[in-house]
């Protein structure tokens, strides 16, 4: 078992370096070994495998159920700040009764104790341990059973219509090396690319339609502001006000606006930091919020594109940024997360209201993506499972999202009532899309297919007619069209 842990350990540095927005000639090398170091560790698993172990990636229908589990952090743990004095509008109260937690999750407002408890083969219903509330014991009333029922209805129909669902996958071909971001706009996907290329590529007809080039870094990270926003700024530069704008973030240092319909940079922000992930916030006026390879989080104005506030906030690469109302998430390489409040204000906008060093989140060294759902933060960290923070308390629930030790988890990603993880096997090469349905995270389906390449990152909208469409990248920049139950499989 030492060799084989010994290998593990090398395929994921391995991996972690191919995705480095650039490589020294000695990581090149190393990255070379890794067909070598696969092949023996693949003929080690097949030595030490039992009679009832399944290697790889299961849920395809044709193999043993992935099992997965959510284990309950045993205490919540202190914050390194004062508690948050905001409560986002819709959130329910983490210390509310048992019968009202279950009422907020059929408002899917993401309670902070929905998803504990122990999933079998995905199908058998979660026992929900709450926090705190009602211990007394008692019968749930009759509205509780009756509410109970529904809801378990509604989900094992919802499990079997994922279990048949099926999507027509198309090759978006033009990038030249790693896709490290994704978002859609309308019709259109907006990819960059480590090749320094910002790509839009007109999705019913699956070619590409503008290419941005202007950076001279690897693009890191991509963001699309509302239609609103979009509107004061195509004013402002008497443009059409149907014109959607795309903000890049690049190892060169700079944030660019990028003019969709005209395919021409608008606006141009030097940042003196490389960026490594940035998001949009729309509250009051607008806000970018740019993280940096050194830790820092920086914000700048919409209106004057001007540097409202800068912040030592980690203290390695922000490798994440995202927004949810008027909170901003950044998480780092080190495994820390930040909560911040934005107060629209002209000079430093951002408010901390938590800090989580790896010491809570139980996360080492590498690249970590997250999403946020009301008091809930999902946290992918390159292992085989999902962390959940609850950013309030502190506590850390697990949900597994691989069946496998040598899976890793690269980005999660929420969409309607879905939550979707990706999962590569460092072992075989092999990758997948995890389904959970929200806000309990309760197993769905696994979707993959031959040869699926490494999924870094998604972007995902519904059609009219309410069918997913989605994209990943990677290796690889893919569309995923869901066809109609009576559709033939492609």
């Amino acid at each position: 078992m030492g060799e084989v842990r010994k290998l593990q350990k090398k395929l994921r540095q391995i991996e972690n370096l191919e995705i480095k927005i650039s490589l020294t000639p000695e990581e090149r090398f190393k990255i070379s070994r890794k067909a070598e170091l696969r092949s023996r560790l693949a003929e080690l698993q097949l030595q030490l495998s039992g009679p009832q172990q399944t290697l790889g990636i299961a849920g395809d229908g044709n193999k043993e159920k992935m099992k997965r589990q959510v284990d309950d952090a045993p205490e919540a743990l202190p914050s390194q700040t004062p508690p948050a004095s905001k409560i986002l509008k819709g959130e329910t109260d983490s210390r509310a009764q048992a019968s009202q937690a279950l009422a907020a999750r059929q408002r899917e407002a993401g309670g902070d104790a929905a998803e504990l408890g122990r999933l079998q083969d995905g199908t058998e219903r979660a026992k929900v341990s709450h926090q705190s509330g009602d211990e007394s014991g008692g019968c749930p009333d009759f509205d509780t059973e009756q509410l109970l029922r529904q809801e378990e209805a509604e989900f094992t129909s919802l499990k079997a219509s994922w279990e048949k669902a099926r999507f027509r996958l198309r090759l978006l071909e033009g990038h030249n090396d790693i896709i490290t971001s994704v978002v859609a706009v309308d019709n259109l996907v907006v990819s960059g690319s480590r090749d320094t290329t910002v790509k839009v590529w007109h999705v019913p007809t699956a070619t590409e339609h503008k290419n941005l080039g202007g950076h001279t870094g690897g693009v890191t990270c991509l963001s699309a502001p509302p239609l609103e926003y979009c509107k004061r700024l195509a004013w402002s530069l008497c443009l059409s006000d149907k014109e959607r704008f795309i903000l890049s973030g690049s190892a060169d240092c700079y944030v660019k606006i990028w003019a969709l319909s005209i395919g021409q940079c608008v606006k141009s922000v030097y940042t003196f930091n490389a960026v490594t992930a940035l998001c949009f916030v729309p509250e009051g006026d607008g806000y970018i919020i740019t993280g940096s390879d050194g830790g820092k989080v920086q914000a700048w104005s919409w209106l004057t594109f001007q540097s409202c506030q800068s912040v030592n906030a980690h203290q390695e690469a922000v490798t994440s940024i995202q927004s949810q109302g008027p909170l901003v998430f950044s998480g780092s390489a080190e495994g820390e997360v930040s909560v911040w409040e934005n107060q629209c204000s002209a000079r430093d906008p951002l408010k901390l209201l938590h800090h989580w060093s790896s010491q809570v989140t139980g996360l080492g060294e590498g690249r970590l993506s997250l999403s946020p759902r009301g008091d809930r933060v999902f946290l992918a960290y390159g292992r085989a499972w999902l962390k959940i923070l609850h950013w309030r308390t502190g506590v850390i629930s697990r949900l597994t999202n691989h069946s496998s030790i040598t899976g890793v988890t690269d980005c999660v990603h929420q969409t309607g009532g879905l939550l979707i993880g990706s999962s590569y096997d460092l072992a075989n090469g092999e990758s997948t899309l995890n389904l959970f349905s929200l806000p309990r995270c309760r197993y769905l389906a696994s979707l993959t297919w031959p040869n699926a390449p490494r999924i870094l990152c998604f972007a995902a909208w519904t059609t009219g007619s309410g069918d997913h469409r989605w994209v990943t990248g990677g290796r690889d920049l893919i569309v995923w069209e869901q066809l109609p139950s009576s559709g033939k499989q492609r």
